[in-house]
C-alpha cells in the first residue's frame, strides 16, 4: 500500500500551511512534499490549499484544510 502524497506550495506559506507540513512531515504513514510553485496560482493566492494524491484540496482556514485533507486521506481506498 502507497502513502498518500500531500503536496505544499511554498508560496501559499503565507496562509499557515507551513504548520501542517510540518506535522504532517512527522507521521512516517504520510509522504509530504513542498515545491516552490505548483501552478496553481489563483487558488494560492486567495486560501490554505495542498494537492492530496494530486487533487486539489482548498479550504477557507487552516484549521478546515486540516479537516479536509484528513477527509481526503481516510477515503483513499
Amino acid at each position: 500500500m502507497s502513502k498518500p502524497l500531500i503536496e505544499f506550495c511554498n508560496g501559499n506559506m503565507h496562509h499557515g500551511t507551513e504548520t501542517l507540513m510540518k506535522q504532517y512531515e512527522q507521521d512516517d504513514r504520510l509522504k509530504v512534499v513542498e515545491y516552490g510553485c505548483l501552478g496553481n496560482c489563483g487558488e494560492c493566492y486567495l486560501k490554505p490549499f495542498a494537492l492530496v494524491d494530486g487533487r486539489i484540496i482548498a479550504a477557507e482556514s487552516i484549521e478546515d484544510l486540516e479537516h479536509r485533507i484528513h477527509e481526503a486521506i481516510s477515503a483513499k481506498p
